[in-house]
């Protein structure tokens, strides 16, 4: 008798949804998701206050990230990144694909971010922030209405120093928590999949981080990870798979980019829609950037995910409504990539039933393309990712050339309105890169 995939054999799933067989061949597809714009059956476990809360929180912290992280200072302690005009990228894409792309291309440059180069800084570091805010106030310590500039002080640290503060990672969201953790004066313990860099496991144990490597996938470091922390009572796990706290981190990016909007004159109507690419892992980052983008655009924002062909976990927990119960190995997938921050072979459970109903749709992209951006996005703008954060400039490519995305624009009204449109593709880590292997990257991209 074959196994079931939750309810469905797999021949069963195939038969219902033709698109699999693409997928399990690893090809590139654009899947439209059919619950866009649904009501979830039950109500989401965030909502706008949460993100507002977040916000203040963060403001609260803006004078000691400003102190203890000098780079920060242009943002008056906020940790946020440029959003960037790239008509020339936008020229290498229409003239590799034979693919006009009507619109403005930006880029939102979280692959720039401050302390930990990558979107990770966004929830990462706000969970941290939020689990010493609370220990602090609960010791007595700290009031919301001091100057948090006063986490600074050697006493904090060694205060802080009594608590672990872990995480599950394949390394982005391990350089995050793992730098602002240890900055804080936490014990800082970061569980690494046999997906991640060894450059970025050599940076943390410079941070006085500790590293423990797993010879398994990311969601044994997670699971691993999880399992320790709950043998010690002082020790606070960051659960990429479940946080909510993470989640918001992310979503408070939606205000500031409406800011950023405003400052550059671009507005986002009826009539000039907002089209957002974003790479995608276990889902936390693009779902709470997803969730803060739709609080302030409404419907006049349609997000697409983009995963390697060998690893769309979140294409296909949303696909089978399966979401952290369904496996890419269950599809015969391998989950392997160079796009280490996206090599998941489950999606969040948290972020899936959270913003299911607000993704526009998924795409997967192969390797080698994710080098020919990278190298087209160095060339054309001068500007340097790693392999996984150039996933999204293949976006309005598929949106524009293929059968799905000339359906998605036709069902949504959309045609009469493109010239106006913004195409906004989230760059999402590599300023932390060793120039060496930003180097080898690029002449392996040379290669393609």
């Amino acid at each position: 008798m074959a196994s079931k995939i939750g309810d469905k054999t797999l021949e069963q799933w195939v038969v219902s949804n033709p698109i699999l067989k693409k997928i399990m061949a690893k090809e590139e597809v654009l899947w439209l998701n059919p619950k866009t714009g649904h009501r979830p059956s039950v109500h989401s476990a965030v909502t706008s206050n949460d993100v507002e809360e977040a916000e203040k929180r963060l403001q609260r912290f803006a004078p000691y990230i400003e102190t203890v992280f000098p780079e920060t200072r242009p943002w008056h302690g906020l940790i946020e990144s440029r959003l960037v005009d790239i008509p020339k990228m936008k020229g290498f894409l229409e003239k590799t694909w034979q693919q006009s792309i009507p619109g403005r291309l930006l880029m939102k440059n979280d692959s720039h971010l401050p302390i930990s180069g990558s979107i990770k800084a966004r929830g990462g570091i706000y969970e941290v922030l939020n689990v010493a805010e609370q220990l602090a106030i609960r010791y007595g310590l700290l009031e919301k209405t001091d100057n948090y500039a006063i986490l600074a002080d050697e006493s904090f640290r060694e205060f802080f120093s009594k608590f672990t503060i872990s995480v599950g990672s394949t390394g982005n969201l391990g350089l995050s928590v793992g730098i602002m953790g240890a900055k804080l004066g936490f014990r800082t313990v970061v569980h690494m999949s046999k997906d991640a860099k060894t450059w970025k496991k050599d940076l943390l144990r410079e941070k006085g981080v500790e590293v423990r490597e797993f010879d398994g996938d990311y969601s044994l470091a997670v699971k691993e990870g999880r399992r320790m922390a709950s043998l010690d009572d002082k020790c606070h796990f960051i659960d990429d798979e479940n946080s909510k706290d993470l989640f918001v981190g992310y979503a408070t990016s939606g205000n500031r980019l409406k800011q950023q909007f405003a400052d550059l004159g671009i507005v986002v109507n009826e009539g000039h829609p907002l089209f957002v690419y974003l790479p995608c892992g276990v889902g936390g980052g693009p779902g709470g950037i997803t969730f803060g983008l739709k609080r302030i655009f409404g419907r006049h924002v349609h997000v697409f995910f983009v995963e390697p062909t060998h690893a769309p976990c979140f294409l296909l927990g949303l696909l089978t409504g399966l979401y952290h119960q369904v496996s890419v190995m269950d599809f015969g997938l391998d989950n392997q990539t160079d796009a280490d921050g996206l090599a998941v072979p489950r999606s969040s459970a948290f972020a899936g039933e959270a913003i299911g109903h607000l993704v526009s749709g998924c795409l997967t992209i192969e390797d080698d393309q994710l080098f020919r951006l990278l190298k087209g996005l160095k060339d054309s703008e001068g500007i340097p990712v790693e392999p996984s954060a150039a996933a999204g400039f293949i976006g309005p490519v598929k949106l524009f050339q293929t059968e799905e995305g000339r359906r998605y624009i036709k069902e949504h009204n959309l045609t009469q309105h493109l010239d106006g449109a913004t195409h906004l593709v989230w760059t999402t880590g590599g300023s932390m890169v060793p120039d060496p292997i930003r180097e080898a990257y690029y002449r392996k991209a040379e290669g393609k």
